[in-house]
């Protein structure tokens, strides 16, 4: 070999040849390979050493957590050893051995009857296990789905029929006590006749479903009634297979938690009906115009029969959905008969198809309706104490005082007069504006005019506190000189005041207190004036008031003291923000109460002197149970001598006024009112105990609230439209 001792060293090129002597058979050749280089000595520093230290650590740990857990598992699993060697011979023959020995053809590939038994016990425990994970980890949502338990409210006449509904849906809850069991076995017989003995579920039906949903990208039906309201309140309507199976867990636990009671009463108020209805309370009044403790098993049986799809079974809708209807109707009825829930001669009796009404008569809201409606909501509120919140969750039964043959007559009455206004001078009616309410002398609110359309005026013309009272204000200053008395010396006794107590009656005469006379700020003497300037000389109270004089009834405010006119006027029913300044014109009407006040003020001297507040509302109920309502209580404002005094005084005034409508009439009462700057008219009276105010002004509401001159708008004083509408509203007209 070169590159021995003494020989030369070979160039990079060279090639190096080993040369190996022949080996004997029994000679054995050893090659040594040197041992590898030992690492260094750990003497390359601290931190080296620190390093070296935590990883020997490590693996100690590591190895040492290695065998805890070995031993763990040995003593958990050791117990099933025996059972394990046991199964292991059964083990291996499932074990699919492809392809199988001892076949030919495509029989090497088909799994042994031991393999399938094995392969479909396997998927019935992953199934049961998997099912009964999602069970237990399915929870009944705790709220209910917010539009499937919203209802609407629906307002009442005062003889009971139906004037308005309120809310988003239609829908009026109804305990079960209160649905008749023949609606209810109509329901069922049509839906889900087993419903008392299900689970809450129905596998067949949901097989089905699923089936269908997978193979034809639908889905279907079959569905317990329990299932259909867990869909109602607690699910959205989405057609999935996911929707469907958490459908079927919810059902599942709520038909453990509720009784089938509970169930079928909550699906009987949330489930869709069409025209506009949830819930069987508000169809039977949609399609038949009654509550549903008033429907007959025929009736109950064509409403269940919209359960399959309003659209397709409303009768009213073509004449194929009738045809529908009246299939499934009379298929209903021969359930009932065979699951013993109607008898066979009850089922003889229901031959003819129940047609429905062709409308809704459920009306939204609308025009003058809307007037009513804000002032009954407003009143339910505050006398029911429900808060905002609550009352628009609706469910509420709203009873309202309102008369409907008195508001049709009033509502026509001013529209009457809008028309001819703007007939005759459309850039002053424009801007007119009618106000007007009858109030009872109980304190019931009749009828009112709020407006032509609620929906393009919002402002209410009956309860508006915007014109002032003017000449229709002296009653109150007459009663509060009856009541209390004037005084001639300032601190002195009160000196009775009567009817035919004597004041100056012309125009002009100064307004003076028990120091001289009254000076304003200005520094000048404040008379009263006539309308027209025209005097009267000495007149009795009763005279003046029947006369619309304004000058004693000026200087009697003063008598009496101006604060027991303002008591007088509030506790008649006036409100203390409508009372105008405590000045000497406070008696000749600066204050500016609303038409429905004035007619309650007036009301109060038709009721012997008590006041009662004037309210909307005599009754609310929700879902049928009563609703604690604070009704007003009469109290007493003047004595009722006082009251007679007043009401004879204006009675004057209406005979005087008006001599043919008075004739043969008892009972009636009223006077005009008019303003200084002739920005109102009014006329305020009784007949048969109820007050009816009505005001006529000019406002431009795009600008401001100031009243505006009327320019002829409430006629003359021998024509005068106030009057005309009171009369029209009373039944004189």
């Amino acid at each position: 070999m070169g590159g021995g001792r003494g020989e030369k060293p070979s160039d990079a090129d060279e090639t190096l040849h080993l040369r190996v002597e022949a080996l004997r058979a029994d000679e054995t050749m050893q090659l040594r390979v040197p041992a590898p280089p030992e690492p260094p000595a750990p003497g390359g520093g601290r931190a080296e050493r620190r390093r070296s230290t935590r990883s020997a650590g490590r693996e100690k740990a590591r190895a040492a957590s290695a065998v805890a857990v070995a031993s763990a598992a040995g003593r958990l699993l050791g117990p099933l050893a025996p059972y394990a060697r046991r199964i292991a011979p059964y083990a291996r023959r499932l074990k699919p051995v492809y392809p199988r020995p001892g076949r030919t053809g495509w029989r090497r590939w088909m799994p042994s009857w031991r393999q399938w038994i094995g392969a479909v016990l396997t998927s019935c425990g992953l199934l049961g296990a998997f099912l009964v994970t999602a069970y237990a980890m399915t929870d009944i949502p705790s709220n209910l789905n917010s539009y499937a338990t919203q209802q609407d409210n629906i307002y009442f006449w005062s003889d009971g029929t139906p004037m308005a509904r309120t809310g988003w849906v239609q829908r009026q809850a109804m305990p079960l006590k209160d649905i008749p069991e023949d609606v209810r076995w109509a329901v069922l017989a049509a839906e889900n006749e087993s419903f008392y003995s299900d689970p809450g579920i129905s596998v067949k039906g949901i097989t089905r479903a699923l089936f269908r949903t997978v193979g034809e990208g639908d889905t279907e039906g079959g569905s317990t009634i329990t299932q259909q309201y867990v869909k109602n309140v607690y699910l959205t309507q989405n057609q999935t297979i996911s929707r469907k199976f958490t459908e079927a867990m919810i059902s599942l636990k709520l038909d453990n938690k509720m009784s089938k009671d509970e169930i079928l009463e909550g699906y009987l108020n949330t489930s869709w009906f069409g025209r506009g209805t949830y819930g069987i309370q508000r169809a039977a009044q949609a399609y038949y115009g009654k509550d549903v403790g008033k429907l007959n098993a025929s009736e109950a049986a064509m409403l269940a029969s919209l359960l399959k799809g309003a659209g397709l079974y409303d009768p009213t809708l073509s004449k194929a959905n009738h045809a529908r209807a009246v299939e499934r109707w009379s298929w209903i009825l021969d359930r009932m008969v065979k699951i013993g829930k109607l008898s066979p001669q009850e089922r003889a009796k229901y031959t003819k198809f129940p047609d429905p009404l062709k409308t809704n008569p459920l009306y939204d809201t609308g025009e003058q309706s809307d007037y009513l409606v804000e002032l009954a909501s407003q009143y339910a509120k505050k006398s029911g104490h429900l808060t905002d919140k609550q009352f628009d969750l609706g469910g509420y039964q709203i009873y309202t005082t309102f008369d409907r043959k008195r508001e049709r007559a009033l509502t026509d009455a001013v529209t009457k007069a809008r028309k001819e206004a703007k007939r005759d001078d459309p850039a002053v009616a424009k801007n007119g504006h009618y106000g007007a309410a009858s109030v009872t002398a109980d304190g019931r609110i009749l009828a009112v005019y709020g407006g032509p359309d609620h929906r393009k005026q919002g402002y209410n013309e009956s309860n508006a506190t915007t014109v002032p009272a003017g000449t229709a204000f002296l009653p109150f200053v007459y009663a509060a000189g009856l009541e209390h008395g004037v005084h001639k010396t300032r601190g002195g006794p009160a000196t009775q005041v009567t009817p035919d107590s004597v004041y100056d009656g012309d125009d002009g005469v100064p307004v003076t207190t028990p120091e001289g006379p009254y000076w304003d700020r200005s520094g000048k003497k404040v008379a009263a004036h006539n309308d027209g300037g025209k005097s009267y000389g000495q007149i009795t109270l009763r005279e003046a008031l029947a006369k619309s004089v304004n000058t004693p009834f000026m200087q009697l405010g003063m008598d009496a003291g101006l604060d027991k006119v303002r008591q007088t006027a509030e506790e008649s029913g006036l409100l203390a923000s409508s009372i105008g300044p405590q000045v000497p014109v406070l008696s000749l009407g600066n204050s500016t109460p609303s038409a429905i006040r004035m007619a309650s003020g007036y009301a109060t001297f038709a009721a012997d002197g008590n006041h009662t507040e004037p309210y909307s509302v005599r009754r609310i109920t929700r879902n049928g149970s009563p609703i604690a309502l604070a009704t007003p209580r009469p109290g007493r404002a003047v004595g009722a001598t006082v009251a007679e005094e007043v009401t004879e005084a204006l009675t004057d005034s209406f005979q005087t006024a008006h001599p043919d409508a008075a004739a043969g009439r008892s009972g009636v009462s009223g006077k005009a009112g008019t303003t200084d700057k002739d920005t109102a008219s009014w006329y305020v009276g009784t007949a048969d105990s109820v007050s009816t105010a009505v005001v006529v002004y000019r406002i431009d509401l795009a600008k401001s609230l100031e009243p505006l001159p009327l320019k002829g708008l409430a006629g003359t004083s021998a024509n005068s439209v106030p009057y005309a509408l009171w009369s029209a509203a009373t039944g004189l007209g």
